[in-house]
């Protein structure tokens, strides 16, 4: 059983052992992230030799040797070499660094979810690894669900969030309010591309609510 959580890695140092195309998926996963990413692999594929050039990772074209590992907040082992395998693992687990083992569950201490990402909304979906393809279709169909209006909704509601903790300081009052907010035609409004109207809407919302306070 795995224990779902996100991480921030903006800074963090993030190893990932191996070049081919399970390598290029996880560097893939990455993206974005802000994690400071170091490729060890004596050949690369194209994708990620381009990422290399352009300085989104640091490729060091060579075998894995201990202590590669140093320093890392993350490990990928992507490589199909069982024994590079193993002593990858072994330095990870032994330095207290999580690791990530391709195809390798028992060297494994977190799995990658497939992932819905809307801006900063992200839906992982995870079988603990026993179906990775059950996971992926369910991505495909909560894809369909969550539009691009979705990554609107969440800069929006991130732009109201201060002042709604400033004026309602009640839990109850905040959530409240929050459950109103997602109730409106919010989302309708967006997925019409009518931002305006939405942030005029969201305006309301938290006015009205603000003077039924008043009346209590």
């Amino acid at each position: 059983m795995f224990f779902p959580i996100y991480l921030n890695l903006t800074g963090k140092r993030v190893v990932v052992i191996g070049g081919g195309d399970v390598a290029e998926r996880k560097v893939a996963s990455l993206s974005g992230m802000g994690a400071e990413i170091t490729l060890i692999s004596p050949d690369v594929t194209a994708e990620l030799l381009s990422l290399s050039k352009s300085n989104a990772i640091s490729w060091q074209k060579r075998s894995y040797v201990r202590g590669d590992c140093a320093g890392a907040t993350l490990v990928f082992s992507a490589t199909d070499d069982p024994a590079i395998s193993r002593a990858v693992w072994e330095e990870a687990t032994t330095a207290g660094i999580l690791i990530n083992t391709a195809d390798q569950p028992s060297m494994c201490d977190f799995i990658m979810p497939a992932v819905v990402r809307r801006g900063e909304l992200a839906v992982a979906i995870s079988t603990g690894g026993a179906s990775p393809a059950l996971a992926a279709t369910l991505r495909e169909k909560l894809s369909g669900m969550f539009g691009p209006e979705y990554e609107e909704l969440v800069e929006i509601l991130s732009h109201a969030r201060p002042e709604i903790q400033r004026r309602f300081q009640d839990d109850r009052d905040r959530k409240a309010l929050h459950y109103r907010i997602l109730a409106s035609n919010l989302i309708g409004l967006l997925k019409r591309h009518d931002r305006e109207a939405a942030e005029r809407l969201l305006r309301e919302i938290i006015e009205d609510f603000a003077c039924q306070e008043k009346t209590r």
